[in-house]
């Protein structure tokens, strides 16, 4: 599944747009490297998203094309969160 979609459907962003923007951007990384919209997420990948001064590390544990709301937590473990 690509990135873009995954960050979606597991609803760690709302849109689909605004995840594909975070990887234009360099602001989404995977296992400590910057990725595009277009790769290709495999289970236990390390994904780093930084929201403006916060930045969260999730584990993928799942790979859903659709979930509901009360599912889409189980698609990731979050690992870390910092502010800064």
């Amino acid at each position: 599944m690509r990135l873009d979609k995954y960050l979606k459907v597991s609803r760690l962003i709302k849109r689909r747009t605004v995840a594909n923007d975070a990887c234009d951007t360099a602001r989404i990384s995977v296992n400590g490297k910057v990725a595009k919209a277009s790769y290709d997420v495999k289970l236990g990948d390390l994904i780093t998203i930084s929201f403006g001064s916060k930045t969260v590390t999730v584990k993928v544990l799942e790979i859903k094309e659709t979930t509901k709301k009360t599912e889409s937590q189980g698609m990731y473990e979050i690992v870390s969160e910092d502010v800064v």
